[in-house]
């Protein structure tokens, strides 16, 4: 530790690099329950594309100098009335490697640390360029006024004007207070590794619900983007939970009307806000390509 009690990267990082190099034109997801999060629904679109049986967990950030654990507690597991383990937070990093798909995936999935911020983006640019990835996509999800019954629209941004442009997305121009996802882009910025910021929008008026239709958009749209999928299929979820959202709807008739003025808006703007995940797929496998020839 340092001497003001900030943990080094040596100190949090754990990363086994060499048992699972080289790797194939990697890039790496982040997705990070908490803030940047709502309702879980990005950290769940990661768990449904990219399945367990094709993860390979090769390293952690060590949880103890990051998390205020009165806030983020560990969770108890009991089995048969025994004490069996303590299950702290974690932010764990797997490989996802499948001979099907084009390319293979660093993840890390974990929890937004409350600590040590900039030493934390430290250890997560160490990872990418231990692993050679070329690409960071961030993944969140955002209360919006939006109807829950259609599929929300995956809107995002980048840092990196290249990118934006050929991608047809946004560059960052949202002042205020932030999350760590806010400060991890423009620490990749800096070392030069291109960025990319997608965000599904939740509806505000069921924040606290699950819902597995912004889950599948945001999966769709990672999986036509990075070429890898589709996943697991999420329809019978879809069919519960809008099920669920109806009859709660309907029990309102304000919200009820509320509602339908959503859906009419939704449908009118929905066409222009963000090009097909195909297209932008197209385009960042170009700019990736061109990326690595600058490098050779």
């Amino acid at each position: 530790m340092t001497d003001d009690f900030t943990p080094t990267v040596e100190e949090i990082l754990t990363l086994d690099a060499q048992s699972i190099l080289p790797l194939r034109n990697p890039v790496m997801v982040v997705a990070l329950e908490g803030w940047f999060d709502m309702a879980g629904a990005a950290s769940a679109a990661v768990e449904a594309l990219f399945d367990d049986e094709h993860r390979i967990t090769v390293g952690e950030i060590e949880p103890d100098p990051l998390y205020d654990f009165t806030i983020e507690r560990p969770h108890v597991e009991m089995v048969e009335g025994q004490l069996r383990t303590i299950k702290w937070p974690r932010n764990q990093i797997d490989v996802w490697r499948n001979e099907l798909a084009s390319r293979d995936v660093v993840l890390l999935l974990g929890v937004e640390p409350h600590l040590s911020w900039r030493t934390y983006c430290e250890a997560v640019l160490t990872t990418c360029e231990e692993l050679g990835c070329s690409l960071v996509v961030t993944v969140g999800a955002g209360a919006e006024q939006i109807p829950h019954s259609r599929s929300p629209l995956v809107t995002g941004s980048s840092t990196n004007h290249d990118l934006a442009q050929r991608l047809g997305l946004s560059t960052p121009s949202y002042q205020g207070v932030t999350g760590v996802v806010g400060v991890l882009h423009p620490t990749l910025e800096a070392s030069d590794i291109p960025s990319v910021s997608l965000r599904v929008g939740i509806p505000h008026y069921l924040s606290n619900a699950s819902h597995p239709l912004a889950v599948r958009s945001l999966q769709s749209h990672l999986s036509h983007v990075l070429g890898v999928g589709p996943g697991r299929d999420l329809s019978n979820d879809i069919n519960q939970a809008r099920m669920l959202h109806d009859e709660l709807v309907a029990t309102d008739p304000q919200l009820a009307m509320y509602v339908t003025m959503l859906e009419r808006e939704f449908d009118r703007r929905a066409e222009s806000i963000i090009p097909s995940a195909d297209d932008l797929g197209a385009e960042l496998e170009e700019f990736l390509r061109n990326l690595n020839s600058d490098d050779e």
